[in-house]
Parts: structure tokens; C-alpha cells; sequence
């Protein structure tokens, strides 16, 4: 079965820079049978999981028209079927590429609302209603007139008294036999009805129940199918209305609803500057080896095999430099063509591509193209008309002559790495001593004091510690970025100048940050101690709780005293916030 060829991996969360919003989620498949990698992707978990189950049901389809080819055909001809049809598809392949820029101008690259709402019938039907079984009716009662308990006498029976009673309480004790068989089955079939009517109510209110509970998952689909539809209606309300992160959502759909070849990536980063208008991207461009190789596959009779010709090296190369600019020119006209907000002036566009360097044996990741592309000029370009090399270059794009060499070049504009959250830090660990307790510290500079250890702590390793915006929150308070190749990578660092026990949601927290973040590792320091439940927690998570005694033996290791009196903490922080 198809099913059983298909692997599917875990979704995956991508969030932005600054970590404040998932940009993506994705998913990786991958069918065995065929030896096709497909990397899905989409802005919401439901949508994903409907674009999974199309493709697992698109190879489904193609899977079972290979296995039903192999099944029907002799050798020879299903060779000669496969020599055909692998044919076909390389020349698809190269007319695919070759339709790259003109492909996108029969579309409309805005996206269809509507289409992306679940609009399935509630598919389980209702239970059936029971029906009522005919009740048994009664026989006829026996009469007494009746010829068969009438005696009819002999010429003796007359003529002797005797004869003639004992003839007639015969017949009449047969009819009183009668009466009571019929009294019997009459109350044989009283209760037999009884019970077909306490049958049925039974079955009547199971039936009832039944039905409530069906309304019940029916009103649940219907409402999650709401629920999913409202929110989709709030997402295109939300980018009408030119928010800032729904613009980059609204943007980042478009480029995901773009179709190319499976073999292509389809990685990117956005960032908008509502003040300018502008619309930075960075995309990653496929690679040469991502690129057709067969023109042509024959049958060899003779030999009973098949026989591949290839593209010329020449020919991919001026393939490959094609395509680069075809893809940068129906990028820009897809997002320009969809800004139906009329939320973007212009676009910057970084074309990116991952490739081993055949000089240093090492993968890199060089920028080699850049342009930026102003709305109103860019769209009175005919694209169906024009060649795309000079096109980009009337439009000021940056490039080197043969983009096959992947020469690197410096991007016009680029999305900025800076985590926004950082703040300026400041020096607190040399003004305390012993008299100072850190556990009545003003709460910013003990957030500062713990950086100020923990980038004592990283330095000899070459590390580094940010402090981010001071917001009382319980988020972030610092980032460690250690770069040791095996213990090292981003630590989250949250500081609790706490006077009583740390409770367990402060340790989820911190691990919910710790995954949100992509980090490695989290720390949490409190001046307090922290209960049984939030060690339990930690068990086996990358996580590492500091209390108010490690606290002061770390200011200790770097040659800082203090104390920790929870308290006179207390007392002091009452009379503080009074």
C-alpha cells in the first residue's frame, strides 16, 4: 500500500528573529517507493495538515499508476512504457523551467480566502431511529355457540337422561379447556406486548441518547470548523488593515502557494518597515544540482536496460543563470500582484544559495543576486515579453556575468540581525559587599548583576551575555550565547529576585521559553529556594535551577560578596512599595 511507503516527520515551529512570532510551520515527507522528498509548508497547523494529506494522496495516485503499469505490462513493454514516460517527464521538467517567469502571469496571486475555510458536511450520520415491532394479536375467543362445543346427541343420548348430561358436561368441559388455553395465551401474549414496549422505550431513550450525543460531536465539528473559519477570516482582516506581522504572514502565503518543482527549496525571511513601505527578502535559490539532468530516456532492446542521455554542462549552466532571474522577476510580480492591502512601495530581494565550495570541499551560503523593485515601475514591465537577464539589469539588480559561479555579492538591503529586545548593559557587581541583600535589590539591576556573572562565567570560553528590555514579565531576561561546539549554543537566562518559594509554572515557563526560543539550554537564578514540585520538573529537561545559596557561592567564585536575607527582604520591599 502506498500508505506504508509514505514517512512523515515532525512539524516543525519556525519562529522569526526577534522570537516573538512563529513564522511557519513545516513538515517533512517523504515517499519510499517513489524516492520523492517533499518539505511542506504553511502559516497554520490545520493548514499544513491539509496540504500533507493532498500530497500523500497525490503520491498515493501516482504510486498505484507505477505499481498497476508494472502489474499489467510485460517486461519489454512496460520498459519501453517507462523509457516513454521518463522521457516525457525530462522534457516536462526542462519545459517547466524553461516557463518559469511566463507559468506565473496565467495566475492570480492573491490569496483566495475562502478557499483555505474548511467548508466539509459533518460526515457521521445520525442514529437511526428504532422502529416499533408489530405486537402479537389474540387469538379468537372460543364460543360457546360454536359447533365444536355443541353436542349433538345420538337417538340414545335422547332417549336416556344420563347419556344426554354426561354428553353435555363433556362439551362443556371441553369448553371451559378452551377458555383456559385462550386466558393462558392471552396472558402469554400480554406480556410478550409488555415487554416489546418496554423494549422499545428502552431502545427510544438510547435512541435519545445516542442522538444527544451525535448533535454533540456534530455542534463540536461545526464549531471548530467556526472557529477555523473565523480565524481565517480574522487573518485577512488583520492584513487588510496593513498590520505589520499580518503583511509578512499574508506575503509569506503567497510565496508558499507558489508552485515549482519539488526539487526546489522553498526557504525564505521576510521583514517590513511600515515606514517606508518596504519588503525585504531573503530567498533561497535552488542549487545546480536541484536542476534537471535528463533530456532523454531509451529502451536499449538488445541490452534490456535503460539508457539516459544528459544535459550538457553548458546547457545547465545557461539553465541554471536563467532561472536565477526568473525566479527574482515572478517573486516580486507574485507579491506586488497579490499586495491587494496596498501595503508595499517596493521589495529587496536577496537571492541566496546553498552549494559546496569545489575548492574548499565546504558548503556555503552565498548571496548572489540583489535587486530592489519599486511597485509603480515594476508594474508597467511586460513580463511575458521581456528577457529576464536584461530585465534585471535595467531594474539596477546586482549580479555577477555567470551566476554559475556563484560568485558572492554584497546585497543592496538585508534584514536585520539584530534581536531588538537587547539593551544597553551596566556594571552592578562592584557596588555591593557584605552589608548589600540581593534579595531586596532593585529588580533591574539584579537582572544586570546576573549578567554581569554569567558573562564572567562564559568569557573564558569566548561566550557572550545580552540583557533584553527590562518588563517584569518573567520572559527573557538575558541571553547567553556560548560557543562551545558541544555544550555550547543559546542559553536563556531568567532572574526571580524572589523572597518565597519558587513555584513550579515559573519552571514551565522558563521551559516554554526555552523551546520557543530554539535555545539549548535554560537557567533559572531566584534569591529564594524552590519547591519539591519544580526539581521533579526539571528532571530530564535542559534546565538548571540556581537558588539563593549557589547564587552567593557564584558572586563568591568571581570575588563578590553579598547575603540573602528573605526576611528583612520582605520588610524592606513592604515599606519600599508602600
Amino acid at each position: 500500500m502506498s500508505k506504508d511507503q509514505i514517512q512523515t516527520g515532525q512539524a516543525q515551529a519556525y519562529w522569526n528573529v526577534s522570537g516573538t512570532r512563529i513564522l511557519k510551520y513545516t513538515v517533512e515527507m517523504y515517499h519510499n517507493g517513489l524516492k520523492e522528498h517533499k518539505l511542506i509548508s504553511a502559516p497554520e497547523m490545520d493548514i499544513l495538515e491539509n496540504k500533507a494529506n493532498l500530497q500523500a494522496q497525490k503520491w498515493a495516485e501516482k504510486w498505484e499508476s507505477i505499481e498497476s503499469k508494472r502489474r499489467i505490462n510485460a517486461e519489454k513493454e512496460a520498459n519501453l512504457e517507462e523509457a516513454n514516460s521518463r522521457t516525457e517527464a525530462a522534457v516536462k521538467s526542462l519545459k517547466q523551467i524553461d516557463s518559469l517567469l511566463t507559468h506565473t502571469l496565467s495566475i492570480d496571486d492573491r490569496v483566495d480566502w475562502e478557499s483555505l475555510k474548511k467548508k466539509e458536511k459533518y460526515a457521521e450520520k445520525s442514529p437511526a431511529k428504532p422502529t416499533k415491532k408489530r405486537k402479537t394479536e389474540y387469538p379468537p375467543r372460543p364460543e360457546k355457540q360454536s359447533s365444536e362445543f355443541t353436542p349433538v346427541l345420538t337417538f340414545f343420548e335422547k332417549l336416556f337422561k344420563s347419556k344426554k348430561e354426561r354428553k353435555i358436561q363433556e362439551f362443556e368441559n371441553k369448553y371451559s379447556t378452551a377458555i383456559s388455553d385462550w386466558e393462558k395465551q392471552e396472558f402469554a401474549i400480554d406480556k410478550s406486548n409488555k415487554q416489546l414496549d418496554k423494549d422499545f422505550e428502552d431502545e427510544m431513550k438510547k435512541w435519545e441518547s445516542d442522538v444527544v450525543e451525535w448533535e454533540k460531536r456534530k455542534n463540536n465539528f461545526l464549531q471548530k470548523q467556526t472557529d477555523f473559519n473565523a480565524k481565517i477570516d480574522q487573518m485577512e482582516e488583520s492584513y487588510l488593515s496593513r498590520n505589520d506581522d499580518s503583511i509578512i504572514e499574508y506575503c509569506e502565503m503567497v510565496l508558499d502557494n507558489s508552485g515549482y518543482p519539488d526539487s526546489f527549496p522553498k526557504n525564505f525571511e521576510l521583514e517590513y518597515n511600515p515606514d517606508n513601505k518596504i519588503l525585504i527578502l531573503e530567498y533561497e535559490l535552488p542549487a545546480i544540482e536541484c536542476f534537471p539532468k535528463v533530456k532523454e530516456v531509451k529502451y536499449m532492446v538488445s541490452r534490456k536496460e535503460l539508457k539516459e542521455s544528459y544535459v550538457s554542462q553548458s546547457r545547465t549552466n545557461k539553465m541554471f543563470d536563467d532561472a536565477m532571474y526568473k525566479i527574482t522577476l515572478r517573486t516580486i510580480h507574485e507579491l506586488f500582484e497579490a499586495d491587494v492591502a496596498d501595503a508595499i512601495e517596493a521589495i529587496s530581494f536577496n537571492g541566496w544559495v546553498k552549494a559546496i565550495n569545489k575548492a574548499t570541499g565546504k558548503e556555503e551560503n552565498n548571496c548572489i543576486l540583489s535587486i530592489q523593485a519599486k511597485k509603480d515601475e515594476f508594474l508597467g514591465i511586460d513580463l511575458s515579453n521581456v528577457e529576464p537577464k536584461s530585465c534585471f539589469k535595467n531594474l539596477k539588480g546586482v549580479a555577477s556575468s555567470k551566476l554559475s559561479s556563484l560568485t558572492p555579492i554584497q546585497p543592496i538591503l538585508q534584514i536585520s540581525r539584530v534581536d531588538k529586545r537587547f539593551v544597553e548593559s551596566y556594571a552592578v557587581a562592584n557596588q555591593i559587599d557584605n552589608t548589600t541583600n540581593i534579595a531586596a535589590m532593585d529588580w533591574e539591576d539584579f537582572e544586570h548583576l546576573i549578567r554581569e556573572l554569567f558573562e564572567k562565567e562564559f568569557q573564558a570560553g569566548g561566550g557572550e551575555v545580552k540583557v533584553t528590555q527590562a518588563s517584569r514579565d518573567g520572559g527573557v531576561d538575558a541571553v547567553a550565547f556560548d560557543p562551545d561546539p558541544i555544550r555550547g549554543g543559546k542559553i536563556v537566562i531568567q532572574a526571580k529576585r524572589y523572597t518565597n518559594t519558587v513555584g513550579v509554572s515559573a519552571v514551565r515557563d522558563l521551559y516554554g521559553t526555552v523551546v520557543n526560543e530554539g535555545a539549548t539550554k535554560g537557567i533559572l537564578v531566584s534569591t529564594a529556594d524552590y519547591g519539591p514540585d519544580s526539581y521533579e520538573f526539571a528532571k530530564g529537561k535542559p534546565l538548571t535551577l540556581l537558588n539563593g545559596s549557589n547564587l552567593l557561592h557564584l558572586l563568591e567564585k568571581h570575588g563578590h560578596h553579598a547575603k540573602i536575607d528573605l526576611r528583612e527582604a520582605k520588610k524592606l520591599l513592604a515599606e519600599r512599595d508602600a
